[in-house]
């Protein structure tokens, strides 16, 4: 009996964080909608800006997919569409032909720190500390 409790507890706590995610994403999708991004194209701004935090640094493709929920597949459309927006430019890896650089263009990252603000105040609304006051 003790181990259909404990895998109930798990399935509850996993529905639970499930929950949290789905709900976290629609908020993001919300807010970031008026200025042409969702949750995941800002994901991808958000870790270019991150990682590659220089005007002109580049950042391989392959190091993305690790770092996004998505396929390797879903991401590359990702990454085109973001291409075609001016908000980021690819190219052919010199070293390794198989490679791509992506690199934020002055576009994506001033679009970038705009909405940063609003992902963050999401993301303290929605996962902030339940025991600080004014917290969800």
């Amino acid at each position: 009996m003790a181990a259909k409790t404990a895998g109930t507890a798990l399935e509850e706590r996993w529905r639970e964080i499930l929950a949290v995610h789905a709900r976290t994403m629609c908020e993001i999708d919300r807010v970031l909608h008026p200025h042409g991004l969702g949750a995941s194209d800002f994901e991808v701004l958000d870790i270019l800006a991150s990682a590659a935090p220089g005007e002109g640094d580049q950042c391989r493709v392959q190091n993305l997919v690790g770092q996004v929920h998505l396929s390797q597949s879903a991401l590359s459309r990702l990454i085109a569409r973001l291409e075609k927006d001016g908000l980021v430019e690819r190219t052919i890896c010199v070293e390794d032909r198989r490679g791509v650089w992506v690199t934020l263009t002055h576009r994506g990252r001033a679009l970038h720190a705009e909405v940063l603000p609003l992902q963050r105040a999401v993301l303290e609304r929605m996962l902030g500390d339940r025991d600080t006051p004014g917290a969800v």
